[in-house]
């Protein structure tokens, strides 16, 4: 593939890449680490005839992140969770969702089942249709459909619950 074509792709996606492993992962650096790899794998792997690039990213963005969760399941360190500066995470996350104008929204994403919050991230802020994520995620259309609606409802349900007009 070419490499002005990738670096074109790069620059188009990387902030919806970048957000879409943030949310999964929630570090930042382990968010880098996983968007480089996942151009790394366009650069070695994508077709030319490919007919949808996003969602290919996005599928390959995901795979590796759940790939590494596999791995390092049995990984965890104590005194690696010592460390970990909780307010470096908070202060990084409100810098990107402020800069978006979704904050609340991303607090009540944050709250409900990770199935439903991935496929209402890929809807809405990835632009796909329940069509696109089921093949994604490797699922019927109708199990993203109903996803997606009993994670709006558990949305809604949080939002009124702080007193948001919706």
């Amino acid at each position: 593939m070419d490499n002005e074509v990738i670096a074109g792709f790069y620059r188009q996606y990387k902030k919806e890449i970048y957000l879409y492993l943030y949310s999964l992962c929630k570090s930042h650096e382990l968010t880098e680490d996983l968007l480089q790899e996942t151009f790394l794998k366009a650069i070695l792997s994508l077709q030319n005839n490919h007919v949808n690039v996003r969602a290919w990213l996005y599928m390959v963005a995901r795979n590796l992140y759940f790939n590494y969760i596999k791995k390092e399941k049995n990984n965890v360190v104590l005194e690696d969770l010592e460390e970990y500066d909780i307010n470096k995470k908070e202060d990084l996350l409100n810098e990107i969702l402020k800069e978006e104008q979704k904050y609340l929204l991303y607090k009540a994403l944050e709250r409900i089942e990770t199935s439903k919050r991935e496929v209402l991230e890929l809807q809405y802020f990835g632009g796909f249709s329940q069509k696109e994520i089921a093949m994604m995620l490797h699922t019927s259309p109708e199990n993203v459909r109903v996803l997606s609606y009993r994670g709006k409802k558990e949305i809604k349900k949080f939002l009124e619950a702080k007193k948001y007009e919706i």
